[in-house]
């Protein structure tokens, strides 16, 4: 049933790990919308946005009657000399303590936001792919998952970049609608590919005018977010229907993580981005009836 596997994440409400992102919205008032909504669970959110502490992080979840999915996890990957380890070993063990299940990686730059990235080295490309099967193994020694996640801005975003990592580890993926979209990539073609490797989903719908924009170079990310590049789910361009129905079809029975990546210049009035939550929940339940 797909109704229990629907979760909620923070950015849809404008709370994003990037510096000068914009207004960060009080997480009482985020996880009680989450809660109005009736959604099972949702993912952490950027560090300190909920408590450090792994129990407090899921006491203050299990006060609003969610559940704690895991979260999203940058991490540098590249290069030789950085070990993810420390970092990832920090985070599992709070996933763990929380009751959380997923880890999912987005294969970091080093620098803040998503605008630019550095082209990688054959040897580097060895040590990212290397360090994902790293992860891989220690987050399975824990009873986790770890998922990489293509991200717009990050060392794996298009498809030939999927496709690497796909042959040369044995990660699982996470795929992101509206991040594979902005990067050229049709996410039901990907999906059809690769179903067997697919354990968790973010779904976006996307502007596709706009996401051509940021795949040809012409606006960039932040911008193209800030002029509503997602949008409710089945109000945009992705084919979230079909793929939804190529996963279920096929066994999927992971989260649905409902992600429309917003920024807010001040505090919203009214509903402000619940509404479109709402909306992107409706359609959902609508399709997955």
């Amino acid at each position: 049933m797909v109704r229990g596997r629907i979760a909620g994440a923070p950015i849809s409400w404008g709370v994003c790990e990037v510096e000068g992102w914009g207004l960060q919205m009080a997480r009482e008032r985020v996880l009680d919308e989450m809660r109005q909504l009736g959604l099972a669970a949702t993912e952490f959110g950027p560090e300190g946005w909920l408590p450090d502490e792994p129990t407090a992080k899921a006491a203050v979840l299990r006060e609003h009657g969610l559940q704690a999915v895991g979260g999203f996890l940058p991490v540098v990957l590249h290069d030789e000399v950085t070990d993810p380890a420390p970092v990832f070993d920090a985070f599992a063990d709070a996933c763990v303590a929380a009751g959380a299940g997923v880890v999912v990686l987005a294969a970091a730059t080093g620098v803040n936001g998503y605008d630019a990235r550095p082209e990688l080295s054959e040897e580097q490309w060895t040590t990212l792919c290397a360090n994902l099967d790293a992860l891989h193994d220690r987050a399975q020694a824990r009873g986790l998952l770890a998922v990489l996640h293509p991200h717009v801005g990050t060392m794996v975003e298009n498809g030939d970049e999927v496709e690497t990592v796909l042959e040369r580890s044995r990660v699982a993926l996470c795929v992101d609608t509206g991040h594979l979209m902005a990067a050229g990539v049709d996410p039901v073609l990907l999906t059809k590919a690769h179903t067997d490797r697919v354990a968790h989903v973010h779904l976006k719908d996307v502007d596709a005018r706009l996401a051509t924009d940021v795949h040809e170079g012409r606006v960039t990310f932040s911008d193209a977010v800030r002029a509503g590049l997602f949008r409710p789910l089945g109000q945009g361009d992705v084919d979230v229907a079909g793929l939804v129905g190529l996963l279920e079809g096929h066994g999927y029975d992971g989260w649905y993580v409902l992600e429309q990546d917003v920024m807010l210049d001040h505090e919203p009035e009214g509903e402000g981005p619940l509404s479109d939550v709402r909306a992107s929940l409706a359609y959902l339940e609508g399709i997955t009836a």
